[in-house]
């Protein structure tokens, strides 16, 4: 189990590596492909298209709302007034499926299948969205999420494994510790500042820029935390152990990314608002 987590992970790395250093097309259609599997995988584990699990119409409309919003984003660029009609459309279509199948579908799965169209694959594009900063800085600044979600998790891991004591959330996620929580809020900050420091000197002089990255990643890593037990929680709420096995080693997208989705849209505020 080890080796193959190792192996996804390396690989994942990479991925991530070609897609940040290259953008545009790449990382879009690698984030496309993201969001529509971890949403698929929100629809599965919440039962979306009931008991038999069979894709559905329901499903059909997130996925064609994935595609809108993200041909959006591609096409019309900074034009946020058009990013949110396929929040509506979704919202609209949901709503028509529920009334012409009735009562196929019940309130519940039309509102979870609006939340996981926002859960994953809206919250997931800020990703690209930070990629495509103006000039280089969304080059430099988009390795800021992983540094606050798998940095975070990595810091957290070997802190919890050294010194964890505390269970900070025993019934949630029995194995997490306040020390290995603080272990990773810290971590992802002076991890942060390294990077700062060496790679954004040129881009970034100002000699604030490398506290205030810090802080980005440490407000980063504490979104990255919540993300993560999140997930956790709806896993928990429907009883199943991964959302998928896409990855192995790590389960499917959601296992994976779950703290990556909650960061990502922390980190683009955060560096628009500090840095601009």
């Amino acid at each position: 189990m080890f080796v193959k987590r190792a192996i996804s992970g390396v690989i994942l790395v990479i991925i991530a590596l070609l897609c940040f250093i290259f953008g545009n097309e790449l990382l879009l259609g690698v984030s496309i492909f993201i969001s529509i599997v971890g949403y698929l995988e929100l629809c599965k584990a919440t039962g979306v298209c009931g008991k038999d699990k069979k894709f559905c119409a329901l499903e059909a409309v997130g996925i064609a709302g994935i595609l809108a919003y993200y041909a959006t984003l591609y096409f019309l660029p900074g034009q946020t007034i058009y990013m949110i009609l396929p929040f509506i459309g979704v919202f609209m279509l949901s709503m028509f499926v529920y009334v012409v199948r009735f009562p196929k579908y019940v309130a519940e799965q039309v509102m979870a299948n609006v939340f996981h169209f926002v859960y994953a694959p809206v919250m997931l594009s800020f990703i690209y969205l930070t990629r495509q900063l103006p000039g280089e800085t969304g080059i430099y600044l988009v390795w800021l999420i992983l540094i606050s979600s798998w940095g975070s998790d990595t810091c957290a891991y070997l802190v919890g494994i050294c010194i964890g004591k505390k269970k900070i959330f025993p019934v949630l996620s029995p194995k997490k510790s306040l020390e290995g929580c603080i272990g990773g809020v810290v971590g992802a900050g002076l991890l942060g500042f390294i990077y700062s420091f060496f790679f954004l000197k040129e881009l970034l002089p100002e000699p604030q820029m490398p506290y205030l990255i810090m802080v980005i990643c440490m407000i980063g890593a504490v979104m990255s935390q919540i993300g993560d037990l999140a997930a956790s929680a709806i896993k928990r709420n429907h009883d199943i152990k991964d959302y998928g096995k896409l990855i192995p080693g790590h389960g499917g997208i959601m296992d994976r990314f779950d703290s990556v989705i909650v960061t990502a849209p922390m980190v683009y505020f955060l560096v628009r608002i500090m840095i601009g």
